[in-house]
């Protein structure tokens, strides 16, 4: 039996937002917490992914180095 994921737990915060940009999403009726909390995983992400390429990234080059000087590994095996 698969299980239910659990509800993420929610923490009340203020935020400042540009005046303008809050009338139009409630003009438009776009639920604010939603569209931030979905911006604010956005940029959680971009910034793990650019923390990760930086933390990898001589090993990144070291092996970049190595399919430059010597092909990739086990390409006599490619079928494409």
């Amino acid at each position: 039996m698969l299980q239910k994921a659990a509800k993420p737990t929610r923490k009340p915060t203020n935020v400042s937002l540009d005046s303008r940009l809050v009338e139009e999403a409630k003009a438009l009726g776009i639920n604010m917490s939603q569209a931030a909390e979905a911006g604010l995983a956005k940029a959680i992400s971009e910034e793990k992914s650019r923390q990760w390429l930086e933390e990898n990234r001589e090993a990144i080059e070291s092996s970049n180095e190595y399919v430059e000087r010597n092909g990739l590994p086990l390409a006599k095996y490619r079928m494409f």
